[in-house]
């Protein structure tokens, strides 16, 4: 069967338009590690798989899940030491204030619950998050996904211009200035939120802004804008599908941006493929919410879940990923920001550990940014065994997002099919 035909069949089966990468579709049929196989045998490097964080077909956790699967799953509503005992090991990673989870099965899950909780105990309804975010799909969460430079200024969601040091708000000023202009914005919103009637709940981020770009975020903003939430009544949903989990070289994004959520939500590398959500936050906070809403998901919660979960993170530590993730991650990046002089396409480069993003313009001086030009790239990288995506506000931002077993030589190979690319396109 051609590519072309299994396409045609995807687009009756699925519906035209479910979304896929690059120009010639790849047909993915096997994982292995940091590597992905097509179905004419040819592998590539995945550097964008945040999924299979501890590898694409992990030992450990396939043998987790199939032993588990084949002595009992069941839904959440019997006792089960497992999912107790996972539940205890993933709040222990967390800081103190994270006591009680409630598991789901997607982050957009997990983001609908860290909002009912957060609306429960502060009893307003507006959110505030950054004009270009994306934190899910359904239509609570869809609502605050790429607002834009206007954003909505009524209804229950406000937004402000995420932090960025690149193409700051304001130019000329010092770094805690422009911390201060930024914190300035999210006052507004809240304001506005108050004025309106519709009261103040959360500010919901994610911790290094992984959509955004991620950006460089100025000096102090974390930790600034944290204590005016709690200074106006608010709590912070710190939203780590994609920054938690070793993904920045510290666990936790919210360690390597410094401050502290009061709701962490995590998703996508819990169960390595397996679908694992959850919800963290106080108990007390846990406990009002489940008297509300009497909170049930049937896959949930479940002794599978609670297997692979486990295995996930004994893979974790066992192959210290973390270490490697700040390792390679930092030295990727770091040989990435030597290529902004090199090449007049790249305009920037930044990361935290082992996600990166280099952002590609058409000038330098006034940093316009090139979209067209960073699909060309993602496809030219492609088809070198290189699969990457993009993001940030104008998706021109090449998005490296490996799983955590990628290698200082993956990383080299990388860097110099990207050499290979730039000199193709300054041709």
């Amino acid at each position: 069967m051609t590519t072309e035909s299994l396409q045609r069949r995807r687009d009756l089966a699925l519906g035209s338009g479910a979304e896929l990468f690059y120009d010639e579709p790849l047909e993915i049929v096997q994982g292995e590690g940091a590597y992905l196989f097509d179905s004419k045998g040819r592998r590539y490097v995945d550097m964008y798989n945040n999924v299979p964080v501890v590898g694409h077909g992990n030992e450990a956790v396939v043998e987790a899940m199939a032993k588990q699967q084949a002595t009992l799953n069941t839904h959440s509503r019997y006792l089960h030491e497992g999912i107790v005992a996972f539940a205890e090991r993933l709040t222990g990673l967390h800081h103190d204030g994270i006591e009680s989870v409630v598991f789901g099965c997607s982050g957009t899950e997990a983001i609908e619950v860290a909002v009912q909780i957060a609306r429960l105990a502060t009893s307003g309804r507006g959110i505030v998050c950054t004009d270009s975010t994306y934190h899910g799909n359904t239509e609570l969460v869809g609502s605050m996904s790429y607002l834009g430079e206007n954003p909505p200024q009524s209804g229950e969601i406000r937004a402000f211009p995420f932090p960025e040091r690149y193409r700051p708000i304001e130019s000329g000023l010092s770094k805690d200035e422009l911390a201060d202009r930024y914190v300035d914005s999210v006052a507004a919103c809240i304001e506005s939120l108050k004025k309106d009637g519709e009261g103040f709940s959360a500010l919901l981020i994610c911790s290094i802004f992984a959509n955004e770009g991620p950006p460089e975020i100025p000096a102090g903003f974390m930790a600034k804008v944290t204590e005016l939430v709690h200074r106006e009544g608010g709590l912070v949903i710190a939203d780590e599908v994609q920054a938690g989990y070793g993904r920045t070289g510290r666990w936790w994004g919210y360690e390597a941006t410094d401050f502290l959520p009061d709701i962490v939500v995590t998703g996508k590398p819990m169960g390595n493929g397996l679908p694992i959500s959850a919800t963290a936050t106080r108990k007390e906070l846990v406990d009002a919410f489940r008297a509300e809403k009497d909170y049930f998901n049937t896959c949930a919660a479940s002794p599978s879940q609670a297997a692979v979960g486990m295995a996930v993170i004994d893979e974790i530590e066992r192959l210290d990923l973390v270490s490697n993730a700040e390792n390679v991650g930092g030295r990727l990046t770091r040989e990435l920001k030597d290529r902004v002089d090199r090449y007049d396409v790249v305009g920037d480069a930044r990361g935290f550990g082992l996600f990166v993003g280099v952002e590609i313009v058409k000038d330098k001086g006034s940093k316009e940014p090139d979209a067209l030009l960073t699909l060309e790239l993602s496809d030219r990288l492609k088809d070198k065994g290189f699969l990457v995506s993009y993001s940030g506000r104008y998706n021109n931002v090449v998005k490296v997002r490996p799983p955590l077993v990628f290698t200082d030589q993956n990383a080299d190979d990388f860097l110099a099919a990207f050499d290979e690319c730039m000199n193709e396109i300054g041709e």
